[in-house]
């Protein structure tokens, strides 16, 4: 693709672009995959921290306890997105703060902060769910074609059957 793009272009400016190319900074790759690994990695361990007090202490089993884990880092990344926080993690840890749930929370409150001065619904509401919307679209349809999945070819899977 770079290839044919240069050929393209006269050869001032390929020898420009090859200028610029010795100049621009290399990328810190290992660097940067450590932090991600690093950040993403403690938000998982705060995630699965809570998770085990909610089993301790909230009286709830192994699999219903990841409800309200989730729950609870969702509130955490929104407190700390509303205070300004999580993106200044977000700078130093890249791609480890956008891939957990937290991610997602932070970018619809990061939306919804953005839009505020539009009002509650216009602004807050339809900036939130520009990125969100399509995610939950997506989600439900998805949940329901294997619901239906399910339902048509394996009907004893929830119970359905007699």
């Amino acid at each position: 693709m770079a290839n044919a793009k240069n050929k393209k272009m006269t050869p001032a400016q390929q020898k420009y672009q090859r200028l610029a190319s010795s100049m621009e900074p290399k990328r810190p790759v290992l660097k940067n995959c450590l932090r991600a690994f690093l950040v993403g990695g403690i938000i998982c361990l705060l995630g699965e921290c809570i998770r085990q007090a909610f089993i301790a202490f909230g009286g709830f089993d192994e699999k219903s306890a990841s409800n309200p884990t989730v729950a609870v880092l969702v509130l955490i990344a929104v407190i700390l997105t509303s205070m300004g926080v999580y993106d200044k993690i977000a700078q130093w840890a890249g791609a480890g703060t956008a891939v957990p749930v937290t991610g997602f929370a932070n970018s619809m409150t990061s939306a919804a902060l953005e839009h505020r001065a539009e009002g509650i619904v216009l602004g807050v509401g339809a900036g939130m769910f520009k990125l969100a919307g399509s995610v939950i679209v997506f989600g439900t349809f998805a949940a329901f074609i294997i619901g239906l999945f399910y339902a048509i070819f394996i009907p004893d899977f929830a119970g359905g059957g007699h």
